[in-house]
């Protein structure tokens, strides 16, 4: 045996990552991007998959499903903005504030989601967090929030299982 296979930790598999792909496959759909008007940039597509993780993470939040499967589905997030970040050419040393800001961001759009579902103020939460204060024209908030509305009710009928393995509805 090899000396360095010894020392070579492969991390353990996310029991949320399936669920992860699936979130971020959801958040570069197109419709969000043309008829909704997120911008299509990397704020905008940070913004969307934020968006729609935030959905599932109320979703799990909700269930009592325990801490394993969100505390998993933010470290697939933060493992994923890590790998991002150092492809477009941040380097170690601004790596990990630029993920600490991120994990903040979503932590505050995570609050602003569950806050506006509960009191009736999503699209003002959308406008802030998803189009930056800019409110789009109200056809594309109205399909963004309509959508992103009938994501979070369809997850209320997902089973935990189902999402983990990355069915989500």
């Amino acid at each position: 045996m090899r000396l360095s296979r010894l020392f070579r930790r492969e991390p353990p598999p996310r029991i949320a990552a399936a669920l992860y792909d699936s979130v971020v496959a959801r958040g570069r759909m197109p419709h969000w991007y043309l008829a909704g008007a997120v911008p299509d940039t990397l704020d905008g597509r940070f913004d969307m998959i934020a968006a729609i993780l935030s959905m599932a993470m109320l979703r799990l939040e909700g269930e009592g499903a325990g801490a394993a499967p969100a505390a998993s589905l933010a470290e697939c997030f933060v493992d994923d903005m890590d790998g991002q970040l150092r492809q477009i050419g941040f380097g170690d040393m601004v790596v990990g504030k630029h993920i600490g800001r991120m994990m903040a961001a979503l932590g505050g759009r995570l609050g602003a989601y569950r806050d506006g579902l509960a009191h009736g103020t999503f699209d003002a939460a959308l406008v802030r967090n998803l189009y930056r204060g800019v409110a789009p024209d109200p056809a594309a908030l109205a399909h963004v929030a309509a959508e992103l509305r009938a994501l979070r009710t369809a997850l209320d009928g997902a089973t935990i299982d189902d999402l983990l393995a990355g069915k989500l509805p």
